[in-house]
Order: C-alpha cells, then structure tokens, then sequence
C-alpha cells in the first residue's frame, strides 16, 4: 500500500469517527430532549385533568354544568395517538377515564407510592406518566396517562437518514480531498525519490534539490546530502588511498624485480650475490613494512563493537613503546616526564591493546625520524584528568609548514622537507583511525624549522 493511499484512508478514517461520534451525539441529545419534552407535556395533560375534574366537581351537576364542563375540556386538550387519562381514588378505584378504552393496567406500585411524579417507558416510543393529585379533604388521587410519541418517532427517523446520507457524503468527500491532498503533499518526496534514483557512483557530486525548506522532506533532502558529501569524501580518498597504495607498492617490487633480471644477466662473484641479496631484501623488508601498515589502516577502520576492548594502563603501554623505539633508533634520546602524582586519576583506558601500542610506536618514531641530527631530547609527557589521559609527545626536529600539517591525516601524504627520511606517509593516518576507533582525539602542532607536538586524548575507563 502506498503512503498516499494510507495517507487518504487514515484521513477518511479521523474523519470518519469525528463525524459518527458528532452524529452519535446529535441522536443521542435530540431523542433524550424530545422523550424529556413529550413525557412532560404528557404530564402536564395528566395534571390538567386532574386539575379541570376535580374542579367541576360541585354540588350542582345538572346537565347544564356538564356540558360546560366537558366544552372547557376539549378546548383545553387535544387528543394524542393512542392516548388515555384516568384518575384513581385512594383505593383504586377508576373514578374518571379521557380518552381510548383499553385494558391497560396501572403499575400496581404506583398505587401505594408516595412520588410526586411517575414515569415508564416502553419499545414504540410508548409513555405512562403518572402523579399524585391532593385534593383538601378528600385525599391523594393517582391521574395516570398514557400515549405515544409518534412524531418524535418519525422526527428521529428522518434525522437519522439525513445523518446516514451526510455521513457518506462526507466520507466520500474526504476521501477524494485526503487523495488529493496527499499527492500534493507527498509530490516533493516523487521528485526526490526520482533524483535519488539518477545518481550514480560516476556523479556523486549531484544533490538533491528542495533541501531550502523547513518541512520533513526538506530535512530528508538535507539529510541525504550530508550522507553524499560523506560518501563522496569515502569515494575520493578510497580512490586517492589505492592509487597511492599502489604507487608505494610499485617501488620495492620494481627495486626487487631490477635486481633480481640484473644479477641473472651474467655470473656474478659471491660478494656480488650477497650485494644483490641484501638490496632485495632490504626492498622486501620495505614491502612488508608498508603491507603491514595498510593491513593495520584496515584494521583500525573496522566497526568499533567488533574490536575487543578491555582496560589498559597508558603508562605501561608507553614503557613498551619507548623500549620498542629505542630498539629500532638507539641514536634517539627519549625523555618520559609521568606526571602522575600519588592523587591523580589512573591512567586507565578502555582499548585494544595493539592498536593503541601501534598508535604510541608510530608517534613516537616519528619523533625520532624527523629529529635526527637534533641535540635537544624527545619529552613523552603522560597525564591524567578525572575524564582524559593524555599523551604529549614534542620534538625539536624539522617541523612542517601549516599547509603541510593540515594534511598529515592523509594517508601516503608526505611533507617536502621529509622526502629524505624513510616512511610511507601511513603513520599518522593511522593513529588517527585508531583515535577515533577509541573514542579519542589526536592534535598535532608544528613550525618549520621548530619542531612538533603531537597530543593523543583517550576517555578514561
């Protein structure tokens, strides 16, 4: 079913239920304020019998006071269909009888009640009311009337059949209107399903029009488009990440593939094998460094819930990682200031062991690749807040340009001035992701000629 059609059926349906219950309660209100107005009109006949009989009920009753009496009667009621007035002594004796003669009997209760005013109800629309009449020095008297309503009867029948035919005319309008409108309404959404549909991966710098607005398909327009910025940012630097992959990959596999068809084009002595030997593996050693390096990118990309985490000390991640470099540079000079005092926070993370270690390796040689030659000292500096622990890791190396450093994230991105020192461009793009794997964030700050500060920020377990 499609939203313009659930849309119009709901409509009809509000629509629907509002005017049955107003009808409902139109009926409702008009039947209980006719039976009120007709069972008191019937009582108000109740009580002027009562009231005209027991007033000619004098010691002269000659026919000529009859005769008057009966004239002032008529001219005072007028006789309802199937209508019938008696009035009974305290007894219950019928003393006087207006109207049809039938066999009906009083309710035998009302006799020996001592209510003001009687009232029954039955199915055709038929009344009995009754009352008490008290006449000074003969007693109470019950006046009783009976009759039918039969224009409320019909009255009601015709409401009810122009209720009927109003509702079904009212729903047949709303449905047609509810379809109407509901195309109108929903005609920005067609036109952005068809723009979705026309976009493909070879124009991904298409949007959507209609996103100005401030209703919900505007929103959605909007929403959608931030997904294709974000999805042709993915698209962009997936194509840079493989043409650069495979320009770096292109390198040792060319130095080892020359070196290789060098040494088989003549005999060579054994120091001349061993020369070739050692070129290649030095390139083999460099493939495998920059395989490891994108298998650890694609690691650190993955979704968060499927790394296992668990609580790590940062302080002892940092010894290994400092051991780890000064095995690999025992040239370089690394200075770790713990400011970690006996009442500070404990440096505790929650993480994965070796991303955050392949994080804090890869800042840290860094350090010491674009210092070398430098006398002043690397300074790691590891603190500790109630929310974050915080890595600081500040060389007086060769620095980079602002231009530079707002690309450092950029994985293969390598600065001018560091041409000259072995690397890839992968580390800082990695320990990047490996923040934001984390929860964390890594800052880095830097002036040509001065050096750099590179600042890692984790939550705290």
């Amino acid at each position: 079913m499609s939203i313009r059609l659930r849309l119009a059926l709901q409509f009809a349906a509000i629509v629907a239920v509002t005017l049955v219950l107003f009808s409902a309660l139109i009926y409702l209100f008009t039947f209980y304020s006719r039976s009120q107005f007709f069972s008191e009109s019937l009582l108000n006949r109740a009580r002027v019998v009562a009231h005209v009989y027991f007033d000619g009920q004098h010691p002269q009753t000659d026919e000529r006071h009859r005769a008057v009496y009966n004239s002032y009667l008529r001219q005072l009621y007028r006789t309802l269909p199937d209508e019938e007035v008696r009035i009974y002594d305290p007894s219950g004796r019928v003393l006087f009888r207006e109207g049809q003669a039938t066999g009906r009997a009083v309710p035998e209760q009302w006799l020996n009640t001592i209510a003001e005013s009687l009232l029954l109800r039955a199915p055709g629309w038929r009344y009995t009311v009754g009352l008490h009449y008290t006449v000074p020095g003969r007693g109470r008297f019950l006046v009783v009337a009976w009759s039918v309503d039969v224009d409320s009867q019909r009255q009601l029948g015709t409401l009810r059949g122009v209720l009927s035919v109003g509702l079904l005319v009212a729903l047949v309008l709303t449905g047609i209107g509810g379809w109407v409108f509901a195309g109108q309404a929903l005609q920005p959404m067609r036109r952005a399903v068809q723009e979705m549909g026309s976009i493909t991966a070879s124009d991904m710098h298409r949007r959507l029009s209609g996103a100005d607005g401030q209703d919900e398909v505007s929103q959605l327009a909007r929403t959608f488009n931030s997904l294709l910025d974000r999805l042709e940012t993915a698209f962009v630097g997936q194509r840079t990440f493989v043409r650069d992959a495979s320009h770096e990959l292109r390198t040792p596999l060319t130095v080892i593939i020359g070196e290789l068809e060098v040494a088989l084009l003549q005999v060579r002595t054994i120091e001349g094998y061993q020369q070739v030997l050692r070129n290649t593996l030095d390139a083999a050693r460099l493939l495998k460094d920059l395989a490891n390096g994108l298998l650890q990118i694609a690691r650190a990309s993955d979704d968060p819930s499927q790394v296992p985490l668990r609580p790590l000390h940062l302080d002892e991640l940092l010894l290994q990682a400092h051991e780890e470099v000064q095995r690999r540079h025992p040239t370089c000079r690394i200075d770790l200031d713990l400011q970690l005092s006996a009442d500070a926070p404990d440096p505790v993370v929650r993480g994965n062991e070796a991303l955050l270690l392949s994080a804090v390796l890869n800042v840290l040689e860094n350090a010491c690749k674009f210092s070398r030659g430098s006398e002043l000292p690397i300074l790691a500096t590891l603190s500790a807040s109630p929310s974050h622990v915080r890595l600081e890791v500040r060389d007086q190396g060769v620095g980079m340009s602002e231009a530079d450093r707002q690309q450092v994230f950029v994985p293969f991105f390598r600065a001018d001035n560091a041409r000259g020192v072995p690397g890839h461009g992968i580390g800082l793009p990695l320990t990047h992701k490996i923040m934001e794997l984390h929860g964390g964030r890594i800052r880095v700050e830097s002036t040509l000629g001065e050096g750099t500060a590179v600042a890692l920020e984790l939550p705290r377990a």
